[in-house]
């Protein structure tokens, strides 16, 4: 005989992975900008400048040489931080650029 499936419990399994995900975007979204220097700026400074920024995305050629910038950037912090940390700056990468730029 089948095994009844709990939608119910397999729904709600879904729901916490995605609020697990999510919470570790925001977590490596705000390591990047630590990293980067970018906490040093006022919130309404890094606003702007994010603003501007998803605007000159649309621009042909700034999203491919902005991310041989990123990549070149976690490879030099990887060697002067360590294997650790060189993964916990990918993987913000990673996140961070694949939901805004995929």
């Amino acid at each position: 005989m089948r095994k009844v499936r709990d939608y119910g419990a397999e729904l709600k399994a879904l729901g916490d992975k995605a609020r697990t995900l999510k919470a570790r975007k925001i977590q490596q979204l705000g390591e990047l900008v630590a990293s980067t220097g970018a906490d040093a700026l006022d919130p309404d400074v890094l606003a702007g400048a994010l603003l501007h920024i998803v605007a000159q995305a649309q621009v042909e050629g700034n999203r491919e040489a902005w991310r041989s910038d990123g990549a070149v950037f976690f490879q030099r912090r990887g060697r002067k931080a360590g294997k650790g940390d060189a993964g916990n700056g990918q993987g913000a990468d990673e996140t961070g650029s694949g939901g805004s730029q995929g």
